[in-house]
């Protein structure tokens, strides 16, 4: 993502990143990790989302189920980010709402910010953590040890 450094501050806890004009969400979380060295962090956020694609995961087939909405509240946003193969992993899910008021949500495989901003506050946590597939489950699972 270019110009990543003028998207965010840092605070004494971590980062506030506020995006706007159709930026990816996921490659600016992505971008921020590779430039501050993040080893590990918790992130939550709300705004606007222009696009918002959602993956109900199969366990069955092993694959997400996508589902794209445009035009929503993204009413909440929470994830993680560590690392994996070198780098980073994001795991983000939300919760949108449309004008209808009537929320969809999950695992979130893609988000643009639409009219307006999404603001996100990301918690740095000292550990530096892995993500691995579990192949039990084949899905990435966050390594605590």
């Amino acid at each position: 993502m270019e110009n990543i450094e003028s998207k965010y501050v840092a605070t004494p806890t971590g980062y506030l990143m506020v995006l706007t004009d159709k930026n990816n969400v996921i490659e600016a979380l992505s971008a921020l990790a590779e430039r501050e060295k993040i080893p590990s962090a918790t992130f939550f956020g709300i705004g606007f989302a222009g696009v918002a694609t959602f993956g109900f995961y199969d366990f069955d087939d092993k694959v997400f189920i996508p589902k794209t909405y445009n035009n929503m509240e993204l009413a909440s946003l929470t994830g993680s980010i560590a690392w994996q193969n070198g780098k980073p992993s994001i795991h983000a899910h939300g919760t949108t709402t449309g004008a209808d008021y009537v929320a969809s949500g999950g695992h979130i495989l893609d988000l643009e910010v639409g009219t307006g901003s999404i603001e996100i506050t990301i918690l740095r946590h000292e550990q530096k953590l892995e993500r691995k597939i579990d192949p039990a489950i084949q899905a990435n699972v966050l390594q605590v040890r």
